[in-house]
């Protein structure tokens, strides 16, 4: 998720009706408290996936299961959830060159009932690779990352979840001095804690980049709020701290992590540390994926494909820097994303390699990681949504 995060704590919006009317328990006033969490996996279509999978998470044991059929779609890498959680987004990450213009997203209808997706309809995403989404708070418009073309866009929605053409595209220029970097790689985008600035990260500049989304749906870049990491680094994905005043940004290229102060106001970024995901001493082949941080504000969690565990890290309550905790293994191969549970109970864990999604119980008490039963098989996945958002 990445899911995106307001300043504040973290409060999950779960969709009792996705989980149905049989999979509460009563608590306290008659209420029923959903135990049953409607899981989403985006996957590669290139090998044995047939698209976009439906788990369910028992938010009381643990469990995951598989639930239904998946639903067709053409390499839905990356998915995004509309804000009423009545609608899915996938970027299908189609294309290869800079040149190549054949990415598109695809937006899905979720049944109240069973949580099953319907195709509403597809638009071209704008460039090559789409390999990241977001939808902002107001469910008015999806904004797309092209990984190949380095470009991004903004396609609005319209009330009944259908895209239309985009209202706004920005090709990057530049390169930085790795290999991976002869070109713009657009990485993540999403809007920032105050929703004043969508960011973009670029692994082939290594920079953040800062733009204005106005209300027809047009970027505007801001220059102030560029934030420039070190040569090589190869910045992928973000995440804030509840409180909006510190960034997290994994490297993929370096295997880091890049900590930011974040003034909300001005949409400036002050660099303040850099920290290694890996253990000290490991020499072997990495690339960092995803980046986390715990709905408490005490943790942050990074992915390593190649060391293949997720890192561990306490964050510092006056500074937000970060001292490392340690390295727990993915559960498979090449752990590409992850994402916490709402709740901040369970982290749930992609490994592209090996097929699997494994489960992990978060601890209160210092963020450590526990495996809970054995991964489930699904077919290349890529990317975890659970049905339910933090309030913003």
């Amino acid at each position: 998720m990445n899911p995106r995060v307001s300043p504040g704590l973290w409060v999950a919006v779960l969709l009792a009706a996705l989980a149905g009317p049989a999979r509460g328990a009563e608590r306290p006033g008659g209420r029923a408290e959903p135990q049953m969490l409607p899981v989403y996996v985006g996957t590669y279509t290139d090998g044995d996936s047939r698209g976009i999978y439906r788990l369910e998470l028992d938010l009381g044991s643990g469990a995951l299961t598989a639930v239904g059929e998946p639903a067709p779609a053409a390499d839905p890498s990356f998915l995004a959830l509309h804000p009423e959680g009545r609608f899915l987004y996938a970027a299908n990450e189609l294309g290869e060159g800079p040149e190549d213009q054949s990415g598109t997203v695809s937006a899905f209808a979720i049944d109240p009932a069973s949580g099953a997706l319907t195709l509403l309809n597809r638009q071209p995403s704008g460039g090559a690779s789409p390999c990241h989404l977001a939808v902002d708070p107001t469910g008015r418009y999806a904004l797309v990352a092209n990984y190949h073309s380095g470009s991004v866009a903004v396609l609005p929605i319209g009330k009944d979840g259908r895209l239309a053409p985009a209202s706004a595209r920005v090709q990057h220029e530049g390169h930085s001095v790795h290999e991976r970097q002869k070109t713009p790689h657009a990485h993540w985008i999403d809007l920032d804690p105050t929703d004043r600035f969508a960011l973009v990260a670029d692994l082939g500049l290594d920079q953040i980049l800062s733009y204005r989304l106005d209300d027809a749906g047009r970027l505007t870049r801001h220059e102030a709020g560029t934030a420039r990491l070190r040569p090589g680094a190869g910045p992928r994905h973000v995440a804030f701290h509840p409180d909006g005043r510190r960034a997290y940004v994994i490297d993929e290229i370096d295997s880091t992590v890049s900590v930011f102060a974040y003034d909300a106001d001005t949409g400036r970024f002050e660099s303040r540390q850099v920290v290694s995901t890996l253990p000290e001493g490991y020499s072997g082949r990495n690339a960092t994926a995803e980046i986390a941080v715990h709905p408490s504000g005490r943790f942050v969690y990074g992915s390593n494909r190649g060391h293949d565990s997720i890192a561990v890290f306490a964050v510092d309550e006056e500074t937000g820097d970060l001292r490392p905790e340690g390295h727990v293994p993915s559960g498979g191969r090449t752990p590409r994303n992850f994402a916490i549970e709402p709740g901040g109970r369970f982290l749930l864990a992609a490994n592209q390699g090996s097929d699997t999604v494994a489960v992990f119980r978060i601890s209160e008490r210092d963020g450590s990681l526990e495996p809970v039963g054995e991964p489930v098989h699904v077919p290349r996945p890529v990317c975890v949504l659970f049905a339910a958002r933090p309030a913003h």
